[in-house]
């Protein structure tokens, strides 16, 4: 399954080298061309030469990860691994956490201070990331060195698996579950250009979208996501940003967009058109691929089609299968309306 595929590969922000790779096979022989750019995106294009308007797809193949700052040398710290955060993680999921570190994919596991050591004031607050540190079983420095060197990056060690009703967890579905999305959209025939942009560096402030963007040059772009949901107990109705199992969520405003009214009701009603359920993703909170892309050039007009995600930027997020299928049903019938001339520029 492409969704387990790449949900397991490595690719911390900066070092997507790994999901590129899968997604490359995945499409290779399926579009016309592929190209990677300086920044590493990478761009897959079907019909360039094609009439109508210029569609861009987007998906970032980076996740949140960990990356070695220093290896400790000398006394009882010795062989241990400190490290710094890519991208947004809160800390306090990150105690006892196996991760995955480098090329060779040293396992280590996230130590702290035992709860037992701990002063009562220490108890009443999470631990800070510089007291945390990384336990690879190293039995001093020089052993540690032998294996990993600062610099080299890390993600949790969370595998794919299948539970409950339609429920799917694991690591990175922010954004390999939009990256599934794109490849299959991509196999798509339809009768103007369009571009799948596989992103980079997302999650430290859209900095391959960006360049994509101005690449590509689109006239239409839409960002496909996974997006904040806290739908769980002890959550008012109007802090539920989505809810699980409802559909794809439409973005109104996050901290970098406010949605181009028109291209949002068209998607909306494109979805009530098709059956396909959909809800509005209700927070400010957070933000996407087409932040970046929108403001490109003169402007340019989309939205993002985001799964929600539950325990997001965490070790074991979960999603609904049936919202990663319906946003796939949305996103072929919009390109399908599209081609219909059923929006315009």
């Amino acid at each position: 399954m492409l969704l387990k595929t790449l949900s397991e590969a490595f690719g911390p922000t900066g070092f997507e080298d790994d999901v590129r790779n899968v997604i490359r096979g995945e499409l290779d022989g399926r579009v016309d061309e592929m190209n990677t750019d300086v920044l590493g995106n990478l761009i897959a294009v079907k019909g360039a030469k094609k009439p109508g308007p210029k569609v861009m797809l987007d998906a970032h193949m980076d996740e949140v990860g960990l990356m070695i700052v220093q290896i400790c040398d000398g006394g009882a710290e010795s062989g241990l691994l400190k490290f710094r955060a890519l991208g947004g993680i809160d800390p306090r999921v990150l105690v006892s956490k196996p991760v995955l570190i480098g090329p060779d994919r040293i396992p280590g596991v996230i130590g702290a201070k035992p709860v037992h050591l701990q002063a009562p004031e220490e108890r009443q607050k999470p631990i800070p990331m510089d007291k945390l540190y990384i336990d690879i079983g190293a039995k001093d420095a020089a052993d540690a060195k032998a294996v990993v060197k600062p610099g080299d990056a890390a993600v949790f060690a969370t595998r794919y698996a299948e539970f409950g009703d339609r429920a799917a967890k694991g690591k990175s579905f922010d954004d390999r579950v939009g990256c599934a999305l794109l490849v299959e959209a991509m196999q798509t025939e339809v009768p103007y250009p369009l571009y799948g942009a596989f992103t980079v560096q997302e999650e430290i402030g859209l900095r391959g979208a960006r360049a994509a963007a101005y690449q590509i040059q689109p006239d239409i772009a839409i960002a496909l996501e996974g997006t904040v949901c806290f739908d769980v107990v002890g959550a008012p109705s109007h802090g539920q940003s989505t809810v699980f199992g409802k559909g794809p969520a439409l973005t109104v405003q996050d901290a970098q967009t406010i949605a181009d009214r028109r291209f949002a009701e068209f998607m909306w009603e494109t979805a009530k058109r098709h059956g396909i359920p959909v809800q509005w993703r209700r927070v400010k909170g957070g933000s996407n691929d087409f932040g970046a892309i929108h403001r490109v050039g003169k402007g340019i007009v989309g939205g993002s089609i985001s799964v929600p995600v539950r325990y997001i930027h965490a070790p074991t997020q979960v999603v609904s299968l049936d919202d990663v299928e319906n946003a796939g049903r949305l996103l072929r019938a919009v390109l399908q309306e599209i081609a219909e001339g059923s929006f315009t520029l």
